[in-house]
């Protein structure tokens, strides 16, 4: 009863606040009523949205993008994406089953996927900073033909916002500061942003820093779990002792905050009316982020980390963009991208009890090229370009006694030696525009992978080897058919290809995915390939869009985390624990169906609802084990939300929900963590959330949100931490 007055009151509030007509949907399927308003750019190149085959999302708003803790949680709160969490300070995004070094990330036209990407979950993306993005694109299927390795199941394209050049021929200063506050994880987060144009040189400047505390889950349990998430002890250092203390307030997940800095800087220069260039620098800090999971893993009753956490993750990237168009030679458009990025990574671990500290480093350097040309004749689009990056990894690591400050060697987590990947590709991509209503898509790339590492001490790994070298090469390619009518309605039909080569951290790691487990390397594994074939609907009109996209995926030479011999072994001591030796096996073929919905409707002049759905379904197979579910695909997911239109006000009110993981679904030897779900599989949860800004002045802008209003405790598939409980955001934007 409590309940269903809440939601009355809330529906009321609704009504009276009114939502702006300009905060819109935001996705290519629902957020236009005409079919040629439709945009994307995840090509490099803008293109009608009713001109391509493959199935694209948009995110584009404030709301969407920058009123987010971070641009993980951005994508979570869209209903789009299904994304893992392992602690506050992370998010690894799904796309169809596919996650972590399977799927592509890419900022500004630059490759994020580096060498060390792991199969498992990452939480890199939150070092790009949602409060300067512009908008992101998720291309959904494999997209390796104008991506290369690593897109088996799709792409995030990510852009961040460029800047402007004066109107007049006087110098314009223009800015603007956000503040938030979000209560369920003490979060205090600022940015300031300053652009600086003139009619032909421009420069734009944002600084944003962000303090995170404990994140506090929710209260309300289900009756058969209730304690399901608690953290009821954690670990102090008094003095050279750990204390196990208890924890006052189980709901609070101590030792999960974390701070970060952002810093994006760049400068333009419109050297004509035809030609641009951006210099492009981007720089992301966090402090130490603590591996929430691990920190809560107990044995016995007794923890078995005192201290699990990564170190300041650490990325720096320079690029240069050029850009012409209308280009008087054969090809009329073109673009460059230079690119050099710098990424630190390290991981600190100390076992209860136990004064050994164990330090592990990462550092990669990776320089990049992107060259990309359009060719016009008649009908006919020629998109043809060429791509090259070179990573170059260093890895170390040693052990320090904390009481007595003596070092010693450890395994470093990657090669020790000169370590080395590059790759290279030339692609072409065709679109014939038949007629207004008929577009046909197609095209190839060649891929060419190398990678070469070298184990300098083996002394403690006594691996069979020194070193490994591969060079794998490979042709992907897609066609589509488009078909678009005058009454905004748009099919389509997509074949597409993936690849994915294997990288260091498939050929050179040794470390524990879980105590007494330790995965070594095994040299012999291949390339991965995926094979697509999706189809999928579009109908935009003034009351009433829709969209559905069916699809079908054969992963073929899936690397499986399995049972494995080393030096004759089935199990070794690794960090003073006998553990199963576990080895990537190009072992299964998998294959991975779905659909996606999605609708929006216009009720009145007012009021409009929008929501949308998410299925997928995965199965390993093998000739050893038959049928094994896949690792990484999630349960049922989406949003529904209903909106109000008016002047001063914006309202949202929406239902964030997941489905059952049920046990039979867990892939028990991959990277479901089933560790940390309950004995009968991840529960489903919904919430209830409600989001309202108000224009307070023309340059001030407030908005408050409620998110998980009853309080619900729950927590997404594979993840280690739980969501946050009833929480209260506020955020304010005044602009300069």
């Amino acid at each position: 009863m409590c309940r269903k007055k809440m939601i009355s009151s809330i529906l009321m509030l609704v009504s009276v606040l009114g939502i702006n007509a300009q905060q819109q949907n935001d996705t290519v399927k629902t957020n236009s009523t005409l079919l040629d308003d439709v945009v994307v750019y995840s090509s490099r190149f803008a293109e009608k949205f009713k001109r391509v085959a493959q199935t694209i999302d948009v995110l584009k708003t404030r709301e969407q993008l920058n009123f987010q803790p971070n641009t993980a949680d951005a994508l979570i709160n869209s209903g789009k994406l299904f994304v893992q969490k392992s602690q506050q300070g992370g998010g690894s995004p799904v796309i169809r089953g596919f996650e972590a070094s399977r799927i592509l990330m890419v900022v500004d036209g630059v490759r994020m996927n580096n060498a060390i990407y792991r199969a498992g979950h990452l939480q890199n993306i939150i070092t790009i900073d949602n409060m300067v993005l512009d908008r992101m694109e998720i291309l959904y299927g494999p997209s390796s033909t104008l991506f290369g390795s690593d897109a088996l199941g799709g792409v995030i394209s990510l852009s961040t916002k460029d800047p402007i050049l004066s109107t007049t021929q006087k110098t314009q200063y223009t800015g603007a500061a956000t503040l938030r506050y979000s209560s369920a994880m003490q979060e205090n987060r600022g940015n300031v942003q300053m652009n600086i144009g003139g009619p032909k040189w421009a420069s734009f400047t944002s600084v944003s820093y962000g303090s995170f505390g404990d994140l506090v889950q929710g209260n309300n349990r289900r009756m058969a779990y209730p304690n399901f998430g608690k953290k009821n002890i954690y670990v102090e250092r008094v003095g050279n002792v750990d204390i196990i203390i208890t924890n006052p307030n189980p709901n609070k997940q101590i030792g999960s905050g974390y701070k970060q800095v952002d810093i994006t800087q760049k400068l333009l220069y419109q050297a004509s009316e035809k030609v641009q260039h951006i210099v492009n620098l981007q720089f992301s800090n966090t402090n130490d982020i603590p591996r929430y999971d691990r920190l809560s893993e107990t044995n016995g009753g007794v923890p078995v980390f005192a201290e699990w956490y990564y170190g300041p993750q650490l990325r720096t990237m320079m690029a240069y963009h050029l850009s012409a168009k209308e280009q008087s030679g054969f090809f009329k458009d073109i673009k460059i991208t230079a690119s050099f990025q710098d990424v630190e990574e390290s991981r600190i671990t100390r076992r209860f009890q136990n004064n050994n500290k164990d330090f592990r480093w990462e550092r990669i350097q990776v320089f990049g090229l992107n060259v990309d040309a359009k060719h016009y004749y008649g009908k006919h689009e020629l998109h043809v370009g060429a791509e090259s990056y070179s990573n170059f990894v260093k890895s170390t690591a040693e052990r320090v006694n904390i009481v007595s400050g003596f070092k010693s060697s450890i395994t470093t987590r990657y090669s020790d030696g000169p370590t080395s990947m590059s790759t290279h590709a030339i692609f072409a991509q065709h679109t014939f525009k038949i007629s207004e209503r008929l577009t046909i898509n197609d095209g190839l790339r060649l891929n060419l992978v190398q990678l070469n590492a070298q184990f300098v001490d083996t002394a403690l790994t006594r691996f069979p080897f020194t070193k490994v070298k591969q060079i794998n090469q490979s042709i992907t390619g897609n066609i589509g058919i488009v078909y678009a009518t005058k009454q905004n309605l748009r099919a389509a039909l997509v074949f597409s290809t993936g690849f994915r080569s294997p990288n260091v951290d498939d050929l050179a790691k040794v470390f524990d995915s879980r105590t007494g487990l330790v995965v070594v390397p095994n040299t012999s594994i291949k390339p991965e390939y995926t094979y697509n074939v999706e189809f999928n609907v579009n109908k935009y009109s003034k009351l009433f869009s829709y969209g559905a996209a069916v699809f079908y995926t054969a992963f073929d030479n899936a690397l499986v985390l399995d049972r494995y011999l080393f030096n004759g072994q089935d199990s070794i001591f690794y960090s003073g624990v006998k553990s199963a030796v576990y080895a990537l096996q190009n072992k299964a073929k998998a294959r991975v169906y779905g659909v996606s919905l999605n609708a929006s409707f216009q009720i009145s002049q007012r009021f409009s609802m929008e929501g949308v759905v998410n299925f997928t379904k995965g199965q390993f197979r093998d000739a050893i084990n038959g049928k094994t579910p896949l690792d990484h695909v999630p349960p049922t997911y989406g949003r529904v939300a209903l909106k109000r239109q008016g002047l001063k006000w914006n309202a949202d009110f929406s239902v964030l929900f997941n489905g059952w993981k049920r046990l039979a679904d867990y892939n028990i030897n991959g990277e479901d963590n089933l560790q940390y779900a309950t004995s009968d599989g991840m529960p489903a949860w919904y919430t209830l959330n409600f989001r309202s800004s108000f224009q307070l002045k023309k340059q001030i802008q407030l908005q408050v949100a409620l998110e998980n209003i009853f309080n619900q405790n729950y927590r997404y598939f594979a993840s280690g931490i739980s969501a946050s409980g009833r929480n209260l955001s506020l955020s304010l934007r005044a602009v300069l």
